[in-house]
């Protein structure tokens, strides 16, 4: 059976690496390619491809984002991850969206064919360095052990964001923690800056991947 691909990612010359590479393997044919997660859930929509290889870190919509609409759309079609984050918020909010798989950019192109055919046939793939870190996460209880997600944030910014990923404004986040307005104004800028995200959507999005706001 020969496994077709579709390859997202937004460096257009790593991109045409991957298509160049993947297309020299055997019983392998790449269909499409796009530059970000909006132009991927189309060409998933329109190609139904057997596997999408997925960067996480693009524009417009990102992987994570991009992986939920494909696998929520098109539950046979695979999604392998293929990025340079190896944090483990990246990682395990790829697979709460969805993904089979998830190697890093250092893969090399044996590591990557063995992954297209795993996922293809239903097998759930991770490269050496992830595999070890979601077996102990597992093993360890760590989804519902109360371990907290963003280990960057204070525990004040993490139940502040969690209030935001709820919807609240920043008064009644203001009121339900009896401060002023003007306190939750500096945690959400201190949130905004060490998670990296643009504004109040975003940041949202990220909260959401690792488990808050629910």
């Amino acid at each position: 059976m020969t496994v077709r691909v579709l390859v997202v990612d937004d460096h257009p010359l790593y991109r045409e690496g991957l298509v160049t590479a993947i297309s020299t393997m055997p019983e392998k044919e790449v269909v499409g390619e796009a530059a970000d997660g909006a132009e991927a859930v189309r060409l998933a929509d329109e190609l139904v491809p057997d596997v999408v290889v997925m960067d996480l870190h693009m524009p417009v919509m990102n992987g994570v984002e991009a992986t939920r609409e494909v696998t929520g759309r098109h539950p046979a079609v695979a999604v392998l991850v293929l990025t340079m984050l190896e944090n483990d918020e990246s990682v395990f909010a790829a697979i709460r969206a969805g993904a089979r798989g998830y190697l890093l950019k250092g893969a090399d192109r044996a590591e990557i064919g063995r992954a297209l055919d795993g996922v293809a046939h239903g097998e759930v793939v991770f490269s050496s360095a992830i595999a070890g870190r979601v077996i102990s996460y597992f093993a360890a209880g760590r989804a519902g052990s109360g371990v907290a997600p963003f280990p960057e944030l204070t525990d004040r910014e993490r139940e502040v964001l969690d209030l935001v990923a709820r919807g609240l404004t920043n008064a009644a986040i203001a009121r339900q923690l009896v401060v002023t307005d003007k306190t939750v104004r500096n945690h959400v800028s201190n949130v905004f800056a060490k998670l990296h995200v643009a504004g109040r959507a975003e940041a949202v999005a990220r909260a959401r991947d690792a488990g808050l706001g629910h």
